[in-house]
């Protein structure tokens, strides 16, 4: 797999100009403006390039929004994952989660819904519109002959065989409904506070204790006991009341973290057990397994939801060199009221960083598109901290600082130095990759050759859109 994914670049048709669709959002019927592309086939670094571009696949569909002329300017969003704290309304979600599974509870009363994704089908339905309408199939068999014998060629020369491994494929249940993104629309859990003075509470009473501490106090007093002394080597200082960690250890006052929260140890008689399975699903990217990433490697996965033996819900994600990328989300509707679109965010945030503790540079979780025009977008900037890419610049700048410039026009530049460029842009459109007849080579030979003058604004365009890294990279088909 590693030998064939080396030999085997970006293969990309590019769609010139740009066209008017119907908005997904807004539903507005010819706002949406967009460039696209097909992967026949890509690499992840070369994709992880692109969505540092403001670039998003949709299947072998890649497509870049018209930023400045478009309904709905749609800006690349990322999470921090390393820093990232859940806010309170992600904890009511965990919590519901395990409520469900620990004791069967289910949340209850009219609350308002969570925001929710328009359905894949609306917010890219413009984009579909324009595969349709071009005829191009959805399958790398499309291209010639020629163009895997040019790669197998390669292979065959030292003795080897290309390896390929067929994906597995998910028989979906008839009522699994399709998301693009990670949320979904649940009811917030209702939380049950202590009462407050004044308000109920006997306050000759002793204040109600978690089983967790009540556990702690009886190891404390047992370690006290084996050490009469009272001394535990280590922990305390003198004079002050022994504790079972160090002070750099002791989190008793401290807000559980994500994974306190998502792997809270559940009773051995819960009511229902929720398993996670992992496995590559079709899609353009390559995959990729080398020695130093991820031990799962890189590529496109459905990371499958399992209650009680039945699936109910898959997401897809995309695991790339520096981040994992957030694809879309399959979910069960009868079970809606677990906000599996949060608690799949929150999942994947957290395997974010359960990878990032092998591959270091791995420590980005993108979510997709931020629209701060439409209301049922705004939600993912409450998973913080997160940066929004600049779409002039392609700099990543703090949510804080372009919410203010959000609420004054639909599009900004996020980058405030005047004089920065986009310092990836193409500047020698001629070193550009084309694959034309079994022969890959620079445009610049390619239009002495062939005398393409027709096309030079639709490649001038392309290079300008992928930058000049991508450029140099993929392969540009040209019939």
């Amino acid at each position: 797999m590693a030998s064939w994914a080396a030999l085997s670049p970006s293969i990309v048709e590019y769609f010139e100009g740009e066209d008017s669709y119907r908005c997904g959002y807004c539903k507005n019927e010819s706002g949406s403006r967009s460039n696209g592309m097909w992967a026949h086939s890509m690499t992840v670094q070369d994709y992880q390039d692109l969505i540092d571009r403001g670039w998003r696949r949709s299947g072998k569909y890649v497509y870049k929004p018209v930023m400045n002329q478009t309904c709905c300017p749609q800006y690349t969003i990322r999470c921090r994952p390393l820093q990232f704290q859940p806010s309170k309304s992600h904890k009511k979600v965990l919590k519901k989660m395990l409520k469900f599974l620990a004791k069967g509870e289910i949340s209850k009363g009219n609350c308002e819904d969570e925001p929710m994704e328009p359905t894949m089908e609306e917010s890219v339905a413009g984009d579909f519109a324009l595969i349709n309408k071009l005829d191009i199939q959805c399958d790398l068999k499309t291209l010639s002959d020629d163009l895997k014998e040019t790669f197998e060629s390669g292979e065959k020369k030292k003795g080897k065989s290309p390896k390929k491994e067929e994906p597995k494929e998910l028989i979906q249940s008839q009522h699994i409904e399709e998301k693009l993104g990670s949320g979904e629309p649940s009811h917030p859990v209702k939380v049950h506070m202590a009462p407050k003075p004044g308000k109920g509470a006997d306050l000759s009473k002793p204040p109600c204790r978690k089983a967790k501490e009540i556990r702690k106090e009886r190891k404390r007093l047992k370690l006290m006991q084996q050490n009469p002394a009272g001394k535990l080597e280590g922990f305390q200082a003198q004079d002050e009341p022994p504790s079972l960690f160090p002070p750099k250890a002791n989190k008793s006052n401290q807000p559980k973290s994500l994974e306190d929260l998502i792997f809270e140890s559940l009773p051995e008689n819960a009511s229902h057990k929720l398993e996670f399975t992992r496995f590559l699903c079709s899609s353009p990217l390559e995959a990729e397994n080398p020695p130093h990433g991820p031990d799962c490697g890189y590529g496109s996965f459905h990371q499958q939801y399992w209650l009680d033996g039945k699936i109910i819900a898959v997401g897809v994600i995309d695991i790339l060199p520096y981040c994992v990328s957030s694809v879309y989300l399959y979910y069960d509707p009868d079970y809606s009221f677990l906000s599996l679109g949060v608690y799949s965010a929150l999942r994947e945030i957290g395997f974010t960083r359960q990878l990032h503790q092998k591959t270091s540079q791995l420590s980005y979780y993108y979510m997709g598109f931020y629209i701060h025009s439409c209301p049922k977008m705004k939600y993912k900037g409450q998973y913080r901290p997160s940066d929004l890419l600049c779409p002039e610049t392609y700099v990543w700048v703090p949510i804080e600082q372009c919410l203010s410039l959000l609420e004054n026009s639909k599009y900004c530049r996020f980058n405030q130095d005047p004089e920065a460029v986009d310092e990836g842009r193409s500047k020698e459109p001629d070193r550009l990759q084309v694959f034309h007849k079994k022969a890959i080579l620079p445009y610049g030979v390619y239009k002495r050759q062939h005398k393409a003058a027709a096309e030079e604004a639709a490649v001038l365009q392309y290079a300008r859109l992928v930058g000049q890294a991508c450029a140099e990279r993929m392969l540009l088909l040209r019939n």
